[in-house]
């Protein structure tokens, strides 16, 4: 499987060229501790050239193996990217490798908080409820210190109202 986009430009037609097919999944070079790529990056895309700058449009997708917020398992979800568009500087090089812009593309996509019930496969995302302080019994040995009486330290924060309306 190919590890990398080159796009030669001295056979790439003033028309453009359409091109399609798979990158291996190590393109990603994913720190350990991140998501997983599970899969190669799939992409059909049409390749143009305008001047300095290659206009690369199409779609793009890959599977990655994230790990879900709440409940800390294991899911797959496919980032999918249907309408993409890359430009990329060419300059005076002969051959372009824009498996990098691809792949950056891919990334920013990556969702902030994982969850199983947005993956491939949902799954319930819901958070075991042994893990919940409020649904255990309250038998622990913990006891709550009373407010002292006359602790006045968060009044001052009372006496700061309207302070933005000053001019």
């Amino acid at each position: 499987m190919e590890k990398s986009l080159i796009i030669d430009l001295a056979t790439l037609p003033e028309e453009g060229k359409a091109y399609s097919g798979e990158l291996d999944g190590a393109v990603f070079e994913l720190q350990k501790g991140d998501a997983v790529s599970v899969g190669p990056m799939e992409y059909d895309l049409w390749i143009q050239r305008f001047e300095s700058e290659l206009l690369v449009t199409g779609s793009v997708s890959a599977p990655f193996e994230f790990t879900c917020v709440v409940t800390l398992k294991p899911f797959v979800k496919t980032i999918c990217l249907p309408k993409a568009a890359v430009s990329v500087e060419i300059g005076n090089s002969g051959q372009i490798d824009i498996g990098g812009a691809l792949r950056e593309d891919v990334l920013i996509e990556f969702p902030a908080d994982p969850r199983c019930d947005e993956g491939d496969a949902p799954e319930p995302c819901e958070i075991e409820s042994r893990y919940l302080a409020v649904d255990k019994p309250g038998v622990d040995d913990l006891s709550i210190p009373p407010r002292s009486e006359g602790d006045d330290r968060w009044s001052a924060l009372n006496d700061l109202t309207g302070l933005n309306d000053q001019t």
